[in-house]
């Protein structure tokens, strides 16, 4: 099913009377307006009055939206625009000017944005059962799984059953989690362990994604290349092309974009550290590890989605700072939870 809107999508985006038309609006403010209203009515909801809602969604209206664009010498340039709970999106044609590119990716945010409030777009027990048929189907597996938290496609099901009624974005908001801790090999960790599907879907369906989790991760990459030099290039230059080919497609971008900050943000510690022995400094283990600047970044001359992300306009952002602590040689250990309720499932 989400082949298909994907297909829809494109078809949309290469549409040149659509995009007349998009481009005769002003689709940077019709989109902040779209989710300053949305915001409104989440309060509206929370706090049970019409005035409350208003008032707040006017202090948060700066911060509701994050533009950045990607380092580029010159055009083309790309810019990616991050919705409220996460959900990012990016410009998806040629662009000569930085402008130019941000008109775009709200472009491509808001016609997700009014898609998504679509009524086939909410989980719903008909989507729950056509979605564990297909992947039932694509795996291979038995469809009475479902029924089993315990099995891949039992774990599936509870987490699209934890969503009904929400939309689709809602919905890949958290599965952009599970499937960082899946490329990240820490769900492969939490199964040798013997944890409960039920208790990882638990805890970090609550904890989120947040700059504590990604610092984590980032250490367990550099860990790997500690043990195998150049691998973190190597798998950088691979997830900087999945960027790439996503944001052509007009898809959201979150899991391929937090891919390929989090490796940023592990190669720039370890050109670091790297840099430190080479000058004779003492060994005084892993810095703190903190957004890498574009002068130190990992360049590479045959891809257009270079990281770390510049802000695009003024605006107060989330940073990733984390206390000094020095990478394991083990791997996943930084990304395994600490909660006592948790590791009592384990």
């Amino acid at each position: 099913m989400s082949g298909l809107w994907d297909k829809i999508m494109m078809s949309h985006l290469s549409t040149s009377d659509i995009n007349a038309e998009l481009q005769d609006w002003n689709v940077v403010a019709r989109l902040h307006h779209f989710w300053e209203q949305k915001q409104g009515e989440k309060l509206g909801q929370v706090n049970g009055q019409s005035e409350g809602p208003l008032r707040d969604s006017s202090n948060q209206s700066e911060s509701l939206l994050l533009y950045e664009s990607a380092p580029s010498p010159g055009p083309p340039y790309v810019c990616y625009v991050t919705l409220p709970g996460g959900s990012c999106f990016g410009s998806y044609q040629v662009c000569e000017t930085q402008a130019e590119a941000r008109r775009d990716a709200a472009r491509v945010a808001l016609m997700n944005s009014l898609v998504n409030e679509l009524p086939s777009r909410r989980i719903s027990p008909q989507f729950i059962g056509q979605s564990l048929q297909e992947a039932a189907a694509t795996s291979a597996v038995c469809i009475q799984d479902a029924r089993d938290p315990s099995t891949s496609l039992g774990a599936y099901s509870l987490l699209l059953h934890t969503h009904t009624g929400r939309t689709m974005l809602q919905f890949q908001e958290t599965m952009t989690v599970f499937q960082l801790l899946h490329w990240n090999g820490t769900l492969k960790a939490l199964r040798k362990r013997q944890c409960s599907r039920q208790s990882v879907i638990g805890y970090y369906s609550q904890c989120g994604l947040d700059a504590s989790l990604r610092s984590s991760m980032a250490l367990d990459w550099l860990g790997r290349e500690q043990r195998c030099p150049g691998r973190l290039s190597e798998e950088l230059r691979v997830a900087q092309r999945e960027l790439g080919l996503a944001r052509r497609r007009g898809v959201e971008l979150r899991f391929y974009k937090e891919k390929t900050q989090i490796l940023t943000l592990a190669l720039s510690q370890a050109a670091l550290s790297q840099a430190a022995l080479s000058q004779g400094a003492p060994s005084q283990g892993a810095m703190p590890l903190g957004p890498p600047s574009p002068e130190r970044g990992h360049t590479d001359a045959h891809t257009q989605e270079e990281l770390p992300l510049r802000c695009f306009h003024s605006q107060e952002t989330l940073r990733l700072q984390t206390p000094p602590c020095r990478p394991s040689t083990e791997a996943h250990t930084h990304t395994q939870p600490q909660n006592s309720k948790f590791k009592s499932h384990c």
